[in-house]
């Protein structure tokens, strides 16, 4: 697919995402405790979620015809094929449920194998970041760079707290620590995607979490990787998307924050 034409369906893909984002934005004044289903502890789910993904599945069906879909809510059969979405209909659904204005839709579309367009829409600003392959990324049309700090004692950090795998958490707060007291902090904002997507536009220096899957960071990756940062797995590979581990920074201090992760969270396995 040429770059024309993966601009076309971004820009299509920004319409979708935006029209959709008002639905989920316009239902969670109506949400109450009997439309929240928990999948697992702490896992929750809404019928927002739900129908949000529904539409997106319509709507980028009509946009791509013949494409294959990986979804969170499981709203479609997963089917290999040339060109899949991955969807996220709202990251961060646990704040949505709250009432906290940070959660987003995560869209990213595979060519096969290779992740060739990403958008991240964070729905209570409307700030929508997004990128195709060869170009860079872009906040509301306005290009974005990744910080170019290049500390880790001058950075700012954010991460998640696992929900589902706690036999790790003791080492993962020790991590945790350490980074509270050697940088500019540590932040955690319960949406992997607005994670992802402020450090594409250097508001974070890095992310860090385990325990995530792809459709969590799929697009969010994709953008910092255009926005000039550097996503890889734990043990500084690539195989990040669906290895369920992640780093993401400007690329400067990437190793530093590694090294630390694998002293400091001492239980790690590979």
């Amino acid at each position: 697919m040429q770059t024309e034409e993966l601009n076309r369906i971004c820009d299509e893909l920004i319409r979708i995402s935006r029209e959709v984002g008002k639905f989920i934005k316009h239902e969670q004044s109506r949400l109450g405790s009997q439309n929240i289903e928990e999948k697992g502890k702490n896992d929750f789910v809404t019928y927002v979620d739900k129908a949000s993904e529904t539409l997106l599945v319509s709507e980028l069906s009509a946009l791509l015809p013949g494409c294959g879909f990986i979804t969170e809510e499981e709203t479609i059969e997963q089917e290999e094929k040339e060109f899949r979405w991955v969807i996220d209909p709202i990251d961060g659904t646990t704040n949505f449920i709250h009432g906290l204005p940070l959660y987003s839709i995560s869209i990213a579309l595979m060519h096969f194998e290779e992740i060739v367009m990403g958008l991240v829409l964070e729905v209570s600003n409307d700030e929508c970041f997004y990128a195709v392959k060869g170009g860079p990324a872009y906040l509301n049309g306005k290009e974005i760079k990744v910080s170019n700090r290049s500390m880790l004692s001058d950075s700012l950090i954010v991460t998640g707290f696992p929900y589902r795998d706690e036999g790790r958490l003791e080492a993962w707060m020790n991590l945790f620590l350490y980074l509270i007291r050697n940088s500019h902090g540590v932040r955690r904002l319960g949406s992997a995607a607005i994670d992802l997507a402020y450090v594409a536009c250097g508001r974070f220096e890095a992310f860090y979490e385990y325990g995530l899957s792809a459709w969590d960071v799929a697009a969010g990756g994709f953008i910092v990787k255009q926005a000039g940062g550097t996503v890889t797995d734990f043990s500084g590979d690539n195989a990040w998307l669906f290895g369920r581990e992640l780093i993401a920074g400007n690329g400067k201090m990437n190793e530093e924050l590694r090294q630390v992760l694998l002293e400091k969270f001492t239980e790690i396995n590979h």
